[in-house]
């Protein structure tokens, strides 16, 4: 059974006016990578202050190492490298400074570490700290959260102000770190950045957790859906007979969306050998897609 390193249990701080986190559920598994979006306000930054021990919670409690976040931070911080979603640096004139101070705060013996991910976010920390750009702002906040070699990784957007070339070094660097047996928890507003390296991705909506869904039910899913165009009228309302699953009918365009199984594709291009088509297209079943659902669904139902 796999264990979880952070557990999180009816966890409730409530600012008033709606605004805050309400009953929130989940749990970080030992050397898995968990994403976690929503929406500006949803409640992201909330939960991750909480997790570190910055908040007192009105309800619940937050559990890292079976230790109370918020009684015990003390014990919990040292198996955390955090990187904040708003970043502020001590009064020191380089990041080559703060660099060495954090070192020298965590008993931190050999800088190779530190060294390897400056190396690999191709940042120079010799640069004054209040010069930095945003993004070499993030990268400095991204070599000091790892370079202990933490057991966890709390990232509060990350990837904020890196260009997409850094982006996608960045989460080789996670990739990396999960392989060495690392825990990471990211937030990110990028669907397609936790698609590339989440093994599952927590959903919060105006403080509730609405789903945690395990990355395989969005890559191994048993259904595919292909938008089908006709060139004549005659094709478009001949192929309706052939019974396949029509989720989106557009007539203007003789257009049909179906979804079938991955197992009757062959079946599907079969039967459209005899027609006039214009064109077709697999529409990919994304992560975005599948939580954008979920909060459609959950409206409809607060409607009703």
């Amino acid at each position: 059974m796999t264990e979880n390193l952070i557990e999180i249990k009816g966890l409730t701080k409530d600012y008033g006016d709606g605004k805050g986190i309400f009953d929130v559920n989940f749990e970080l598994r030992r050397g898995e990578i968990l994403g976690f979006v929503g929406a500006n306000g949803a409640g992201k930054t909330t939960t991750i202050r909480s997790i570190m021990g910055f908040i007192k919670p009105d309800k619940g409690k937050v559990t890292v190492f079976n230790k109370d976040s918020w009684m015990e931070s003390e014990k919990t911080k040292p198996y955390i490298g955090y990187v904040p979603g708003e970043i502020a640096f001590p009064d020191l004139g380089s990041g080559t400074e703060f660099l060495k101070s954090q070192a020298e705060f965590l008993n931190m013996k050999s800088m190779d570490c530190a060294n390897y991910i400056t190396e690999k976010l191709q940042l120079d920390p010799r640069a004054n700290l209040k010069r930095m750009s945003k993004g070499m702002k993030q990268k400095t906040a991204v070599v000091a959260a790892l370079m202990s070699n933490p057991e966890i990784l709390i990232l509060d957007e990350p990837t904020t102000g890196l260009d997409p070339l850094m982006r996608v070094a960045f989460l080789d660097l996670l990739l990396e770190e999960k392989k060495r047996g690392k825990t990471i928890l990211i937030s990110s507003h990028l669907y397609e950045e936790l698609e590339k390296i989440a093994d599952r991705v927590a959903l919060i909506d105006r403080g509730q957790i609405l789903a945690v869904t395990d990355m395989k039910e969005i890559t191994e899913r048993e259904t595919a859906e292909f938008k089908i165009e006709f060139n004549d009228r005659k094709d478009y309302e001949k192929f309706a007979g052939h019974g396949y699953n029509v989720i989106r009918n557009q007539q203007e365009y003789l257009q049909y969306t179906v979804s079938i199984k991955k197992t009757d594709i062959q079946a599907l291009f079969k039967d459209l050998k005899s027609y006039n088509v214009k064109f077709i297209s697999e529409v990919k079943y994304t992560l975005e897609k599948h939580f954008n659902e979920i909060i459609k669904n959950k409206e409809i139902k607060n409607v009703q």
